[in-house]
């Protein structure tokens, strides 16, 4: 999905997606189930590219991958983003929501991505795809809800978050949360749509990126 960001932003603007094990490409590798090695696997394979002014932008569980790489590569005395985007996560001090959806059986676990997007249902009643892409999605929710925030200094770029107005999982509240994890400015878009809600709103969104980077393009 990604990829085609950057036909959709300026020229100056470079988009460069992350791909995590257990996914596309990678689909054969496995999955990390806790944020401590994966930040640290990020922050080793990204460092090489962080010569020049970057922001990050992390959806639903990259928020709070984005986040947590950003407070590594500080304490690393590593370049930071210039900017953090973040799109419906709550804030990393909200404990996760009842049930926790990495314990639950299977069939309530597909139940429960069907009601995040419906769009899902047709890939989850598939029994081929579903056995493979089970362990993956388990392994996503079990590390965001064993995850423990540890408090720190507010960071010091300005961070955006972005939401769904009609998402079942995030609400408007948890989003606003975040403006507490920067000593910046904080801005907070909530567009229609749920939890997906970029998907269908690439003019708007890319309008929000475009200006929320162009003060770091040098």
């Amino acid at each position: 999905m990604f990829q085609a960001w950057s036909t959709l932003l300026p020229d100056d603007i470079e988009i460069c997606p992350v791909q995590l094990p257990g996914r596309e490409n990678r689909l054969r590798e496995k999955p990390f189930k806790a944020f401590p090695p994966l930040v640290e696997a990020l922050a080793e394979g990204l460092a090489p590219y962080l010569t020049r002014p970057f922001a990050f932008f992390g959806h639903s569980m990259g928020a709070m991958v984005s986040f947590e790489l950003t407070r590594l590569l500080r304490r690393r005395g590593a370049p930071q983003p210039e900017h953090l985007f973040v799109s419906a996560y709550r804030a990393p001090h909200i404990l996760p929501p009842e049930p926790l959806l990495h314990t639950i059986s299977d069939s309530a676990l597909i139940n429960a991505l069907i009601r995040l997007d419906t769009k899902n249902r047709a890939v989850l009643e598939n029994d081929e795809l579903r056995q493979f892409l089970l362990p993956i999605i388990r392994a996503d929710f079990t590390a965001c809800e064993t995850y423990t925030y540890r408090a720190e200094e507010p960071l010091s770029c300005s961070i955006t978050a972005f939401g769904g107005l009609q998402d079942n999982r995030v609400n408007q509240a948890e989003l606003d949360a975040w403006r507490l994890q920067t000593s910046r400015s904080f801005t907070l878009h909530m567009l229609p749509g749920g939890h997906f809600y970029l998907n269908s709103l690439e003019g708007t969104l890319f309008k929000i990126l475009a200006d929320g980077l162009r003060p770091h393009i040098f």
